[in-house]
């Protein structure tokens, strides 16, 4: 799975990595980022809680095939 956050679109709220801090952080701006664009094993369902706390929708998942 990848994940990505989309800069235009994200607000700061922070929900994401208050949720998910194994798959996102802050930046200086308290904006979110990624940590691994790759998520590791076993973080799946941390990063798809994490994308679905953004009211924004900034964030997008990419599930492997």
């Amino acid at each position: 799975m990848k994940v990505r956050i989309d800069k235009d679109v994200c607000t700061g709220h922070g929900r994401c990595y208050a949720v998910a801090s194994e798959v996102f952080d802050a930046d200086e701006d308290g904006y979110g980022v990624v940590i691994a664009e790759e998520v590791p094993a076993g973080l799946e369902a941390k990063a798809r809680l994490g994308a679905s706390t953004c009211p924004e929708g900034a964030i997008t998942l990419v599930e492997d095939p």
